[in-house]
């Protein structure tokens, strides 16, 4: 039995300072402003929660009426993984779309000005940047999300993510340690499992991380996969091998660690959310993320009072638990002075021409991203309005399927009267009717992962070989089609600049 050295209300109060929980709702409810009260020290943001940038501010504004150094954290990627613009798509194309340009001025220049937009609302922790290296093509939940294939490459645009995102008071979380990248299961259902050896994993997976450290980023967020060299009982979240020995110790970490949601399969199923997350702050972790999937009182108050349970039985030490909250603590301070200040940008982050604030960076760097390869035959730009056949994947769960994506709004908008359709597994022959004598316009996202996808257009192709094929995905399958376009990723800013290349503007 450990002895209390603490009164159990500070207890109490450190228990709360490690929860990041969610909430439902547009206005904060009474429950979690009288938690904040209470010492609950952060907070996290997600679609369900925000209409407007106005509405976002007043949110925020609430929250910091209880208590003015509260963390307000969001899960904003830019790109497919939106919560800024959840309805309409993202003013900034993903990582993915970055890596493809290759131009790390470019990406600190899109992650600054994403960075000034959520600090204008009141956000000052996102839950970004994703340093996952995607060498397994076949990944269900990475993907675009990752700048790309070469570690040194994700190392470079990491870095310059953070540096871009911080320089406007805006702490930047990497993700997800120590690397999700080589996985074929998402760890929202299940648990991935990576099996290579130390050496590859220090050539591949740490080399983005060791970036994101020299880089400064205030926190990095822990995946829930298991990897057998590093420890082959426990995911790297509830692992004191991988968070304290190897990201602390060996890699020299200092700033805040975050978990990954609690909720999710990987941790949840197997351990429960309660008893994960005592395992996570006892190997290491300082923050809990919640609330993606569980957004209640009655959850935050189970956590609490299971780490207080867990500091009274032994099971967890009480400095363990301490030095969590004080990195959350110190977390909140730098960004609380950053708001004092105005965040104005950091020394050495003066905007290139054309990347200041409220310009079109967004749109800039989408337009760099895309890739057009042509067919066999000359391609004049469409004129009138053509057929769009988006074939639509399952979205991935961090991706959401609240967020409109495709190119037939943008279409629309350019060629008045363009109509689209959307399909799950939809036989050739339908699709060449509901086109008609229009062009058509396919749409697919990751078509290699989808075998149904490459059968649909196999048959679309060999009937009409007039037909432009546009990937919004992983662009791993070969180029087809009259006109092959390669926005890498699904971000509105995306199907603009798609959209343009297809009528010439």
């Amino acid at each position: 039995m450990t002895t209390l050295v603490r009164g159990s209300d500070t207890l109490t109060r450190d228990a709360l300072t490690v929860l990041q929980p969610g909430f439902v709702g547009t206005v904060a409810p009474d429950w979690l402003l009288r938690r904040i009260g209470e010492g609950l020290s952060s907070v996290g943001l997600f679609g369900r929660n925000i209409t407007t940038p106005g509405q976002l501010a007043a949110l925020t504004a609430q929250l910091r009426a209880e208590r003015d150094d509260v963390l307000v954290a969001i899960d904003e990627e830019g790109g497919d993984v939106t919560r800024l613009e959840v309805q309409t798509g993202s003013s900034f194309p993903g990582n993915y779309a970055l890596g493809s340009v290759d131009d790390t001025g470019l990406t600190g220049a899109v992650a600054r000005e994403l960075g000034r937009r959520l600090a204008a609302c009141g956000v000052d922790l996102n839950w970004a940047p994703s340093a996952d290296v995607n060498s397994n093509p076949g990944n269900p939940v990475i993907g675009v999300r990752s700048f790309g294939a070469d570690p040194h490459l994700v190392a470079r645009h990491t870095a310059a993510y953070i540096e871009g995102l911080q320089s406007v008071g805006v702490a930047a979380c990497t993700k997800h340690f120590p690397g999700h990248g080589d996985t074929n299961v998402d760890s929202h259902l299940a648990m991935p499992r990576i099996d290579v050896d130390l050496d590859t994993l220090h050539a591949r997976e740490l080399v983005p991380f060791r970036a994101a450290i020299a880089a400064g980023s205030k926190s990095v967020m822990s995946a829930h996969i298991l990897l057998p060299a590093l420890d082959p009982e426990r995911p790297a979240t509830l692992s004191p091998q991988i968070l304290t020995g190897l990201l602390r110790q060996e890699l020299g970490y200092q700033g805040l660690i975050v978990t990954d949601a609690v909720e999710m399969q990987a941790i949840a199923s197997a351990y429960g959310i309660e008893r994960g997350s005592v395992l996570a702050i006892a190997a290491g972790a300082d923050a809990l993320c919640v609330g993606g999937g569980l957004a209640d009182e009655v959850t935050v108050l189970r956590l609490r009072d299971a780490l207080v349970e867990a500091v009274r039985t032994g099971e967890l030490s009480e400095e363990r638990l301490a030095d969590a909250a004080a990195r959350v603590r110190a977390l909140a301070s730098w960004t609380q002075a950053h708001r004092a200040r105005g965040a104005e940008p950091e020394p050495g982050a003066a905007s290139e021409e054309g990347t200041a604030p409220g310009t079109d960076i967004g749109l800039v760097a989408a337009r760099r991203a895309v890739r057009v390869t042509a067919g066999e035959r000359p391609y004049a730009p469409m004129t009138s309005a053509p057929y769009v056949a988006a074939f639509a994947p399952v979205a991935n769960i961090a991706v959401g399927d609240e967020t409109p994506w495709g190119i037939g709004a943008e279409l629309a908008r350019m060629l008045p009267g363009t109509v689209t359709g959307t399909y799950a597994d939809a036989s050739v022959e339908h699709v060449l009717r509901e086109a008609g004598e229009r062009r058509i316009v396919a749409v697919v996202r990751d078509a290699h992962r989808h075998p149904w996808m490459t059968r649909a257009l196999d048959g679309l192709l060999a009937a009409r070989p007039d037909t432009v094929v546009v990937e919004m995905g992983v662009d791993q399958a070969p180029p087809r089609g009259a006109l092959h376009i390669a926005t890498h990723g699904a971000a509105r800013v995306c199907a603009v600049a798609a959209a343009e290349v297809i009528t010439g503007a």
